[in-house]
């Protein structure tokens, strides 16, 4: 994949990963608000959610620099800026 340069771009590939995982969501369930827990994403599946878009992404950084994530938002905010200083 071509690298995302905007925080849509970053979104999709997000998304993408989470209906991989969680496939009784519809992209429309996936808004910036919610959180990977209440769209029913377990801690593996969410590991596995910010891995797979890390690796989408072409990032690598320890996973305790997502402490304090708390939705969506904030993880597209906190990959993209990742992408960007890439």
């Amino acid at each position: 994949m071509s690298e995302p340069t905007s925080a849509d771009e970053v979104f999709s590939v997000v998304k993408e990963n989470i209906l991989g995982l969680l496939e009784d969501l519809s992209e429309s369930d996936i808004t910036l608000e919610s959180s990977l827990k209440e769209l029913g994403a377990n801690s593996l599946d969410r590991a596995d959610i910010v891995t797979g878009s890390m690796e989408d992404l072409g990032l690598s950084f320890p996973m305790r620099e997502l402490a304090g994530i708390g939705n969506v938002g904030e993880l597209v905010t906190f990959l993209h800026g990742k992408v960007k200083d890439a």
